[in-house]
């Protein structure tokens, strides 16, 4: 997963840039993901909550008067 930005005279619009691309490619989600371990049935307890949050939250929305 090699993630190339070229430097044409500015450098702080390529630092951004390369932050853009290794940020889309999912790089600190996969580095905070494998900080530490996690039981599987803390996995599974923690996606059941945020699945449980997100029906909540598209109840949320569906449900609104206009």
């Amino acid at each position: 997963m090699a993630t190339k930005v070229t430097v044409r005279g500015n450098l702080d619009q390529a630092l951004r840039k390369f932050k853009q691309k290794v940020a889309r490619d999912g790089v600190p989600s996969e580095w905070k993901k494998r900080e530490a371990y996690d039981k599987p049935g803390v996995r599974r307890r923690a996606a059941k909550k945020e699945g449980i949050k997100n029906s909540r939250k598209r109840n949320r929305d569906n449900n609104k008067d206009y």
